[in-house]
């Protein structure tokens, strides 16, 4: 079996509104391959992973997975249980899955997660497990999960930071995250925030460099009149011992600008402890600190957006003796306690045997041999950090009001949003003034684990503060509009994002033409997908986002939002089939139906009441929905409004606005420029879709109406769609239409238009279906009195000429004589022809591949038919 893709789905996609695995696999030779054929398999399966005989699969019973195995059941669906297993075992509490055949051998296997990293490896794992079971080859899967736990471990977020981003989604805030480290983007376009562990975009860098040099952060804190311990830098050896000396023992040594507890060493008593500790601490860095050891309890208290949150004591690694086991035994069971991890990952931090640690044991005359009494708390470091093996009690509650006043003003002193103040102090409930405590330092990006997962008294909201600093009260408004379909997704698009610009928003825009930020574009070529949807929506000037959404993206990406606005299907035709696992109409539905169901609560979708397909997604809706019709009388808009909702239709040539409420003429039809004063029935439907969506984000209905009056289908409004050009002489359609519905609305626009003939110059994309092609052939035999039959540039799988002649078949099927077909295969020489020999009055209708080498042909061709103007006409 060959694995030909896995991918994991972040957003809502059309398996589940959660993240999934998708795993292509080709299952190669053994397609026709049951369980049921498999001599001792099952055994084998069930011996190494006895909990898949608990999984349900398709009879809602534990035990269901086992029928299925005893009654012969197909590889891809023991692989999709397997790796749900897997996962399980590894802590993934997931269940949803489902394997179907994609096409060929291939299937699609896909199943639920909730740490991503495992869940890939998890897939391959399974098929690898599979594989030698039926080879009879035996898998170390103990020190397979946890090479898998330690990959995950690394690669996922912290505690720190996925408690961040728990409570941004709880407020509703889209999470990103960006790369394999802790930056998170809050929020989309304007107005997102940045994080990364409990750095935000509000931490100034002056105040960060202030923090990790404990020198100058004194000196700030004692120009404030806050309590610090006094202290003397120190580059050598001789150095420390004078510095310690003119202290006075006991004191601290640990380097300048260290962090996370590495390197200092507490309670030094003599030259030979500040000479051993300095060697230590200067290992780490080559700047060291020595200053007075303060007598007293270690507090770690939590200042975020200028307010004192909440505080934890922090207790220095240590184990309890129990008479029996060794100092080094006892910290190897220490350390197999599953909330410990290699380092930030897990609640606490293994406990780690280096020099500190011997030194610390020495000090109370032990060893890692010794065996301590019964009881005996033994320390391993004198330092209080997590991150070298410490724990936390909460200590919130008792921090008195001056203290809380204290720390306040020491993150300001320093200048953090968010800090971290170690205090050390005998009780924390008494002014420091007062009990000869000290601040001993101030941390810029301080670790929340403590926090939030105390070994001892009760949880506190530090994430949950951090986000409310980033976002105080009302999340801000931030449009979102998606837009799919099978035609009209692009100039549907554009005439939103024009009304949102009418608006004054700075509007992103995604579709097949390009990616646009205002009124830049800053990329061409098909975007369509997740990726280019997301690149609008990080980008920190939009202000609005609307983004056309293509089958493709859909099935291969999911979608790269959570929730829109507005989710909008202009019609769905049977474009595409025989793609990706989309053989019918209803998977077609299916898919695209994901648009319309991933709107907020208080959002809309949006449904051509003309089109039956469309008409359909509505079963699939439990929110509010908005169906545009180009008929007052549609009957399913009817029942709608009937029913209390809302529609947006064409009467007596005007653009209606109806609810519940009132029913609002917005404009005349044919004072919108793309409609080609109301005969391009197609774009007036787009205008309707359009207009639903500017209704349902509350945009004024002047404003609609301006905007659409400004949309005109040219060059600059929307390149490539209906858009009409004058040759004199001659004129000009430049549409990207390239599926049966398309041609037949340009056809329908362009017979409307009243010319002497009409010339068709058409192509069909190679990966559809044969009939389809030869379908559209039809169309234009049908449409058209002359026709000219290209190619595109990219056939797709075909070969050259394949699909010029399945066009050709369809146009003669369509009483075209061949006399009145020409086959020029290269899209600029076919388009030259057409134009060149083209009869007064004729309309050229050309279908692109590309839309500015197409215009370059049109334009050059008009030229040259203007210095020649004795050319013949096409007879």
């Amino acid at each position: 079996m060959k694995i030909a893709d896995i991918r994991a789905l972040e957003g809502p996609n059309i398996y589940s509104p959660r993240p999934v695995v998708r795993m292509l696999l080709d299952v190669e030779n053994l397609d026709d391959v049951s369980t049921r054929d498999l001599k001792g398999f099952k055994e084998r399966l069930l011996e190494k992973l006895p909990g898949l005989s608990q999984h349900h699969c398709c009879f809602d019973r534990p035990g269901g997975f086992l029928i299925r195995l005893e009654e012969g059941t197909y590889l891809p669906h023991v692989i999709e249980h397997v790796a749900l297993e897997l996962l399980n075992l590894l802590g993934q509490d997931v269940k949803f899955g489902k394997a179907r055949r994609w096409e060929g051998t291939v299937y699609s296997i896909v199943y639920r997660y909730e740490k991503k990293y495992a869940a890939l490896e998890a897939g391959k794992l399974a098929v690898q497990l599979v594989e030698d079971l039926i080879a009879g080859r035996d898998v170390d899967l103990k020190a397979e999960l946890s090479r898998i736990e330690g990959y995950s471990a690394r690669m996922e977020l912290g505690p720190s930071t996925s408690a961040i981003e728990k409570e941004a989604r709880e407020r509703g805030i889209p999470v990103n995250r960006i790369g394999d480290g802790s930056l998170l983007v809050l929020g989309y376009g304007a107005f997102q925030r940045r994080v990364e562990a409990t750095l935000t975009d509000r931490t100034s860098a002056v105040a960060v460099d202030v923090a990790c040099d404990k020198i100058l952060t004194k000196k700030m804190l004692s120009l404030a009149g806050i309590p610090v311990p006094e202290g003397l830098p120190a580059r050598t050896e001789d150095e420390a011992v004078k510095a310690a000396e003119a202290i006075g023992y006991p004191v601290v040594v640990k380097p300048v600008d260290g962090n996370q507890g590495q390197g200092v060493n507490l309670n030094l008593k003599d030259e030979k402890e500040v000479r051993e500790a300095f060697r230590i601490a200067s290992e780490y860095r080559p700047r060291v600190l020595v200053e007075k050891y303060i007598q007293g309890r270690h507090y770690r208290l939590l200042v975020v957006g200028g307010k004192f949150v909440c505080a934890a004591e922090r207790i220095p690694a240590h184990v309890v003796g129990d008479g029996v086991h060794t100092v080094r035994e006892l910290i190897e069971k220490a350390n197999r306690d599953p909330r410990r991890g290699e380092g930030h990952e897990k609640p606490l931090t293994q406990i780690k045997i280096d020099l500190v640690v011997l030194q610390v044991l020495s000090k109370q005359s032990l060893t890692l041999d010794s065996v301590p009494d019964r009881g005996q708390v033994v320390f391993l470091r004198e330092n209080c950090n997590l991150s070298t093996g410490g724990t936390a009690r909460d200590v919130t509650d008792l921090v008195c009001p001056e203290n809380k006043a204290l720390v306040e003003r020491a993150a300001a002193m320093v200048g953090l949003d968010v800090a971290g103040i170690d205090v050390t102090t005998e009780d924390i409930s008494v002014p420091i003034e007062k009990s000869g405590g000290a601040v001993i330092e101030v941390n810029a990006s301080p670790g929340i684990r403590m926090h939030l997962y105390p070994s001892e008294g009760e949880p506190r909201p530090a994430a949950k503060a951090i986000v409310d600093m980033l976002f105080p009260g009302p999340l801000p408004k931030f449009p979102l509009v998606a837009v799919t379909g099978s035609n009209g997704k692009t100039t549907t698009v554009r005439m939103i994002a024009g009304i949102l610009a009418q608006q004054g928003l700075k509007v992103g825009m995604t579709c097949t033409d390009g990616i646009y930020i205002g009124e830049n574009c800053i990329k061409k070529g098909d975007c369509s997908g997740p990726e280019s949807a997301r690149t609008v929506l990080l980008d920190p000037s939009v202000q609005a986002a609307v983004l056309e959404i293509a089958r493709g993206g859909l099935i291969r990406g999911g979608l790269a939002y959570e929730k829109a606005d507005v989710g909008i299907i202009t019609n769905i035709t049977g474009d595409h089939l025989g793609q990706d696992g989309v053989h019918t109409l209803e998977d077609l539905v299916f898919v695209k139906s994901l648009v319309a169901e991933q709107v907020k609560p208080e959002g809309y979708a949006v449904l051509n009441a003309d089109d039956p397909a469309s008409v359909e997604v509505r079963k699939r809706l439990k929110g509010n929905v908005i169906f545009f019709s180009l008929e007052e009388d549609n009957l399913v808009l009817r029942k709608h409004l009937g029913e209390g909702g809302r529609g947006v239709y064409v009467k007596d040539g005007f653009i209606v606005l109806h609810s519940e409420r009132e029913t609002v003429p917005l404009m005349k039809v044919a004072d919108i420029p793309a409609t080609v004063g109301g005969k391009a029935k197609h774009n007036v439907q787009n205008a309707l879709a359009a207009v639903a969506a500017g209704w349902a984000l509350e945009v004024p209905p002047d404003t609609i109406k301006k905007a659409l009056m400004a949309f005109k289908c040219d060059e600059s409004n929307n390149p490539g769609r209906l858009n009409v050009i004058d040759g004199g002489q001659v004129r000009i359609i430049l549409d990207y239409g390239h599926n049966p519905a398309a041609l037949e609305a340009v056809i329908a626009t362009a017979k409307a238009m009243n010319p002497a003939r009409m010339i068709g110059v058409i192509a069909s994309p190679g990966d559809r279906m044969d009939e389809a092609i030869v379908m559209l052939g039809q169309v234009a035999g049908r449409g058209f009195q002359r026709l000219i039959i290209k190619e595109d540039e990219d056939l797709r799988g075909r070969k050259r000429g394949e699909v010029a002649s399945l066009l050709l078949e369809g146009a003669l099927k369509a009483g075209l004589k061949k006399d009145q077909i020409d086959v020029i295969l290269k899209e600029d020489e076919a388009i030259a022809f057409a134009i060149e020999n083209a009869r007064e009055g004729d309309l050229v209708v050309i279908f692109y591949e590309n839309y500015e080498s197409a215009l370059k042909a049109i334009k050059e061709a008009l030229k040259g038919r203007a210095e020649s103007p004795a050319v013949a006409g096409i007879v």
